[in-house]
Order: C-alpha cells, then sequence, then structure tokens
C-alpha cells in the first residue's frame, strides 16, 4: 500500500500484479477494503495491474471533515479519471461497488476517454437518499433493526469489529467476514472519533455530499462494455436497482449472485472475477496506450 498526489489530494492505493499490464481501477465504497483481497489477486493473475483505492476522508486518502465535506460527488468521480491518467498504460477497466458504485457511474459519464470497460456491484443509479418511484428502497425491516443499534465506542477496535459483525448479519452478509474487515479498516483509519470512523466503516459521509445534478437519465450515454454484479439478498440495495441500471446500459451484463447480499463472499470470487476478465478482453485490443506520467 503507497499513495498519490493529485493536485492537492491524497489518495491511498495498493496494486497488484505488473505495472505494464492493462489497469483495472476499484473505487473503494468507500475504502479500498471493500474490495476482497481475493478477488483483486484473481485479476492480476488474469493478466492485470489492479490497483484498489481510497475515496477521500477514508483510508489512506485525505481526511479532513466528513460531517462537512467540500467537495462532490462528481470531485470524486475526477479523482478516479486523474488517478487512471497518473498510473497510465491506457484507457482503464473502472469498477465500483456500494456507493463507490455511483462514482464510478458518474466517472465514466463525466471522463469517458479515460475509462475502456465499467464494473458496477451492488450499487443504484440515483444518489443516497429516497430513490425513484420505479426503483426499491433499503428493505424496512433491515433498516430499522440497523438503526436501532446503539454505536460501539470507536476507540474501541473489539467494539467496532463486533459492530460490524452484527451488522452484517442484519444485512444478510458473513459476521466472521465483517468483523476481520472492520477491524483492517480501524487499524488504517487515521483517528478514532465518530465523524472519520463512521466514514470508514459505514460511508456515512455520503449522506452529506452534494450529489447533484442526477445522472440516472444519462446512463444510455455510456459506451464502454459494461458488467452490473448484484446480490440476489441485497437488503440495502435490492436487487431492482442492479437490474435497473443493466436495463439502461446499452449492451450491459448482469450477473446476480443468488447467494450473495451486498459484499462479494467468498464463494462469488471466481465467478465475478472471471466475468470482470472477460469483459476485460473485449476492450483489451482498442486500448488507447499513453505513456505513465511521473508526479
Amino acid at each position: 500500500m503507497t499513495t498519490i498526489d493529485l493536485d492537492g489530494i491524497t489518495l491511498g492505493i495498493e496494486s497488484f500484479g505488473d505495472d505494464d499490464a492493462p489497469l483495472v481501477l476499484l473505487a473503494g465504497g468507500t475504502t479500498m477494503l471493500s474490495w476482497p483481497d481475493a478477488l483483486c489477486e484473481h485479476l492480476a493473475a488474469g493478466g492485470h495491474r489492479v490497483v484498489r483505492y481510497d475515496l477521500r476522508d477514508s483510508g489512506e486518502s485525505t481526511t479532513t471533515d466528513p460531517e462537512a465535506p467540500a467537495y462532490t460527488l462528481r470531485d470524486l468521480a475526477a479523482d478516479a479519471a486523474a488517478l487512471a491518467d497518473a498510473l497510465g498504460g491506457g484507457a482503464a477497466h473502472l469498477a465500483g461497488i456500494g456507493v463507490g458504485g455511483m462514482v464510478a457511474q458518474v466517472a465514466v459519464l463525466d471522463h469517458p476517454g479515460a475509462f475502456s470497460a465499467l464494473t458496477l456491484v451492488g450499487t443504484r443509479a440515483v444518489a443516497p437518499g429516497p430513490p425513484d418511484d420505479d426503483l426499491p428502497d433499503h428493505d424496512r425491516a433491515t433498516m430499522r433493526r440497523l438503526f436501532a443499534r446503539p454505536m460501539p465506542d470507536w476507540a474501541d477496535r473489539a467494539a467496532v469489529a463486533d459492530f460490524a459483525a452484527g451488522g452484517a448479519e442484519i444485512r444478510g452478509d458473513d459476521p466472521g467476514t465483517a468483523r476481520t474487515l472492520a477491524a483492517r479498516i480501524w487499524d488504517r483509519t487515521p483517528g478514532t472519533t465518530p465523524p472519520v470512523q463512521m466514514a470508514n466503516q459505514l460511508a456515512m459521509l455520503f449522506s452529506r455530499l452534494d450529489c447533484t445534478p442526477r445522472w440516472r437519465e444519462r446512463l444510455p450515454e455510456i459506451e464502454v462494455p459494461t458488467l452490473v454484479v448484484h446480490g440476489r439478498r441485497d437488503r440495502f440495495f435490492p436487487v431492482g436497482n442492479g437490474e435497473a441500471i443493466a436495463r439502461e446500459i446499452p449492451g450491459a451484463r448482469l450477473l446476480v449472485l443468488e447467494e450473495a447480499a451486498g459484499a462479494i463472499p467468498d464463494m462469488a470470487v471466481g465467478e465475478v472475477a472471471e466475468a470482470m476478465l472477460t469483459l476485460g478482453q473485449t476492450t483489451a485490443g482498442a486500448a488507447r496506450v499513453r505513456p505513465p506520467r511521473t508526479r
């Protein structure tokens, strides 16, 4: 893991694979650890350079005030394009998970020349808040249970891990995996104040982020090959959200993981990696090659 500076913004990154291989850029949701290690390793073994990164106000990236972010969703999208450019090697296959999927959609729409393919995992095409009338909202019973829980002592690593495990069980994800992941995220979080910890653990800053203007109506403009991955059991962003994205992006492929909720489970890593590699093969020959940039 290291960091890279982009016009005054620092982004935490981790690379897998050959630096000269075609780039797959994984936008965190919000931290890079939202992308399983095994998936990164599968993609790298498939002949790609894989770089996962932390969004602002998480992990090793620039952290200021998650309760009052002085940037917008479009700024996060611009970060993705700038990072792809800085890493060099041509247009990148961009992937986003959860709220990172919102970043990825806007990035491909606003910066189409920077990306050769798009993968969206467990996300939707509208900003946080009430969805459009034709899209399923968060499962109400699940949200009641999640919000009924008291917040942990954010300075207590074990308490934060327990909190994450309990939330995963409610959402339908694996509690043991969530516990381990939360501890790793806690170790990388720059401080134990509640706003910073919540930004890393719960992506709460997105509830305060300016996500206007809408972008759903622009989805038909996306011309790169697109893969939409969604868990059938996702209670936070129900599967209808992924189905809508796949319908509205021309030629998009929908991969529904029947036994998954919001996270990519270990048993589905190989299937997701293979689908992403297949998508990437359709664009590898047409990728525009640029020399790496130094900063």
